[in-house]
């Protein structure tokens, strides 16, 4: 049988697998990018019609009792070690998923990034000078935002648990959309203010809810691309918010409302966000296995097609199995993921990557008004850093899975960012606005790294209450940074922001030469300990361990971390 490009288990095997007459030989490497490039007349094309499941622990003697699926399971019906299927099979029922899940999955997001851009787009239009509001209100108004939607990230990752993602995310998106379309009667800073924190506490733990939900239907060499493409969804509404935007704000004057008050209330985003909300109840099955409900009454998937989802699945991750999808976290398990410092790193990084590149994000169209673009040019000016943006985050990402590497790809978004940080601090007092603009957009045309870090995060997690804690965590050391980001650049440091740009460039520079290379050299440490400890155990004494432990998920010794 061909070789395959499938990536290894988290947990080791035992020294030999038996029984496994069926199942073509693991492979321990992945196909480089290099050899794609140049060599593609060496590599053996796939047979479609060949077995694809994957070896994994069910196949271990040793350990396949210890990684049976919890009784409760939801999908335990269709649980079937025995299960084979086909590459042909297997690609069919991907691409199924991809049209069925991923695609509302994306466009549910937009509606995030919608409400979200409204704000950026009714800076461009004067609102704090409508609403008499300075450049440190808005930026207290955004803290805010961030503080609150850190502070909901926990409470609403345990009504996800309990209520299930298919239902809290529809509530969500349309909690929010109400909430943004009454932004249309702001009247000052505080009603700025109070909206802002409203917004934070309902969309707050919204992406980790979807990341999870994802994770039931993809094994781990998939989600970072999906997650790509999830995140892309917000380059593509940048896009559509400034051509909206564009129109919309040509309404200033309208019943003597300012544009920006349309562009976020019942004209923009308002309705196109709440009428996704109320779609996205009847898009969003439960589980793999569960697509049936009385408004699709055949469901999505076949049996068969059911079989191969869960199977392939729990082949690439057992610990997904662990827990029902409705199964209610408490304050222990909270706890407990707190204190797995084995993901501390990646919260590390999650707090400093975004940093470099967050002010300029933040401050450009305003940046550009200063300069002389007018409102209406500057929302179509931002669209082609939008689309190379596009491009480059789907790109990145590829290239992590090609090379299979997490952080040494992850730092590529630093490497791209720190020359374009360095021009704009050496640019002149008055620069020319379109040198300006060339080089602000060349640097938010970064290789945006945030799915190749979420998704190395959740593959690091090892079970579905560490991921779905995990998942929190590291968005709330990423809005951390937006705190961060939103204080960085101050009005008595306009319109230059010489000292806030001489401060990115060093954590720029730390994120490159200390954050990345010391969080890959941890893991390898890590994983060479265990490595040690596992390789002189014998085979009665593995299944003894894995009996006797009270080590779970990524605690575990026969569990190695991705880097």
């Amino acid at each position: 049988m061909p070789a395959s490009i499938r990536k290894e288990s988290p947990f080791v095997k035992s020294n030999e697998i038996v029984g496994k007459t069926d199942l073509g030989p693991l492979t321990k490497g992945t196909r480089r990018f290099i050899d794609v490039l140049f060599r593609r007349h060496e590599l053996k094309p796939v047979d479609l019609d060949a077995i694809a499941t994957e070896e994994s622990v069910y196949d271990d003697p040793v350990l396949a009792p210890h990684f049976q699926p919890s009784p409760k399971y939801e999908n335990l019906h269709r649980f079937d070690p025995s299960a084979r299927w086909t590459y042909r099979e297997e690609r069919a029922i991907v691409r199924k998923i991809d049209w069925r899940i991923m695609l509302w999955a994306a466009i549910s997001f937009s509606a995030l990034n919608l409400d979200r851009g409204s704000l950026f787009k009714a800076n461009n239009d004067g609102i704090l000078k409508d609403l008499n509001l300075s450049t440190n209100d808005f930026n207290l108004g955004n803290t805010v935002s961030r503080l609150a939607f850190f502070c909901a990230e926990f409470p609403s990752q345990l009504v996800s648990k309990r209520l299930g993602p298919d239902r809290w995310i529809p509530i969500h998106i349309c909690l929010w959309s109400i909430v943004n379309s009454a932004q249309f009667w702001l009247s000052g800073r505080t009603s700025f203010l109070v909206c802002r924190a409203l917004l934070g506490l309902i969309q707050g733990g919204y992406t980790p809810v979807f990341i999870l939900y994802l994770s039931y239907f993809y094994k781990k060499n998939e989600l970072p691309l999906r997650l790509a493409y999830f995140w892309g969804s917000s380059n593509v509404c940048t896009v559509i918010g400034s051509f909206l935007a564009f129109g919309i704000l040509r309404m200033r004057g309208i019943n003597g409302k300012e544009g920006w008050r349309y562009v976020i209330s019942f004209l923009g985003t308002g309705v196109i966000t709440f009428s996704i909300g109320v779609a996205t109840f009847f898009q969003m099955p439960p589980s793999p296995t569960q697509s049936k409900a009385w408004f699709r009454p055949k469901g999505w998937f076949t049996e068969r097609e059911e079989v191969i989802m869960v199977n392939r699945v729990l082949r690439d991750d057992p610990t997904k199995s662990d827990m029902h999808n409705r199964q209610r976290l408490n304050l222990k398990d909270l706890w407990k993921g707190a204190l797995n410092f084995g993901l501390y790193p990646i919260y590390i990084l999650g707090l400093m990557f975004g940093l470099p590149s967050g002010p300029p994000s933040q401050y450009l169209t305003l940046s550009l008004k200063n300069l002389g673009f007018s409102t209406l040019n500057i929302n179509i000016l931002m669209i082609p850093s939008t689309v190379v943006g596009l491009v480059t985050l789907i790109g990145i990402t590829l290239l992590s899975e090609v090379f299979d590497s997490r952080s040494l790809v992850a730092a590529m978004q630093a490497v791209w960012v720190l020359p374009c940080l360095i021009a704009l601090y050496t640019l002149p007092a008055h620069p020319n606005a379109w040198i300006f603009y060339t080089v602000a957009s060349v640097l938010l045309s970064h290789p945006h790294t945030h799915a190749i870090q979420t998704a190395w995060a959740s593959q690091n997690a090892g079970g579905v209450a560490n991921r779905t804690i995990n998942a929190s965590l590291y968005n709330m050391f990423v809005q951390a940074s937006a705190v961060v980001i939103a204080n960085i650049y101050r009005a008595d440091d306009a319109p230059r922001y010489v000292r806030g740009n001489r401060s990115l460039i060093i954590i720029c520079a730390v994120n490159i030469f200390v954050l990345y290379p010391g969080t890959r050299f941890y893991y390898k440490w890590r994983n060479a300990q265990r490595e040690k400890k596992w390789s002189v155990m014998s085979e009665e004494e593995k299944s003894d361990y894995l009996s006797m432990t009270k080590d779970e998920g990524n605690q575990r010794l026969n569990f190695r971390f991705a880097y």
